[in-house]
């Protein structure tokens, strides 16, 4: 419910503006999930049979497992590849690489140690940084192992599967855990990894501040200012 509380909100609040179906991609379980628990005509109404099974509101499309879909392409070009990954969590869960002209990162929130998505991150060229879930600290190891998360403690363990040098962007902590969490990272001694919380990333320009500082300080050069988001 933590990631699908908002979709029936904003299903409803866009319902009869849109000329085109909502498109949802997710696993065949979590499809299936969403249409037992979720849209079930007593939760919340079925949106893929409304306003009429011809013309819903919501549509769905299976992803399977490291097979890419495209979103946003135009015309043939562009767009941004997005190759579902499993990883080990407790239940079916995706990772994804994330690939976009010449910049791939894979990205991953629920997940405890996994082991494909460090064998496609070694092999992935233009990798610019890996986003890895680190939501417990170390104190908490019995209950992250049990719920399929990471902490500071299995992160390190994670990272020696990994075959590259790129900035590690650690995200989804739980908020009674960051300042622990970020104690125990800078305790490990490793200039790589970065605790992405929300207060640093200021609407993700920090991250990005953090990928060019990585990238061009290991070219010897001197990182340009950042740009506006606006």
């Amino acid at each position: 419910m933590d990631y699908g509380s908002s979709l029936p909100f904003f299903i409803e609040n866009v319902f009869g503006k849109l000329r085109e179906a909502v498109d949802i991609y997710a696993s065949p379980a979590t499809i299936y999930a969403l249409r037992w628990h979720l849209f079930n005509n007593a939760t919340w109404p079925d949106f893929t049979r409304l306003p009429n099974h011809l013309l819903p509101v919501i549509h769905f499309h299976e992803l399977q497992d490291e097979v890419p879909i495209v979103i946003g392409e135009v015309n043939g070009a562009g767009g941004v590849r997005f190759t579902p990954i499993p990883v080990n969590h407790v239940v079916p869960t995706y990772g994804f690489l994330i690939e976009s002209g010449d910049a791939s990162f894979p990205w991953s929130s629920d997940t405890g140690p996994t082991q494909r998505l460090w064998e496609i991150a070694n092999r992935t060229k233009n990798l610019r940084g890996i986003w890895i879930d680190c939501s417990f600290d170390n104190a908490m190891q019995g209950i992250a192992d049990v719920s399929g998360h990471l902490t500071p403690a299995t992160v390190a363990v994670e990272l020696k599967k990994l075959e590259r040098r790129v900035p590690i962007l650690l995200h989804h902590l739980k908020p009674p855990c960051v300042d622990q969490i970020q104690k125990e990272i800078t305790a490990l001694g490793n200039p790589e990894i970065v605790v992405a919380v929300a207060a640093e990333v200021a609407g993700d320009r920090g991250v990005a501040r953090e990928l060019r500082r990585h990238t061009v300080s290991r070219a010897g050069g001197t990182a340009p200012p950042a740009r506006s988001s606006a």
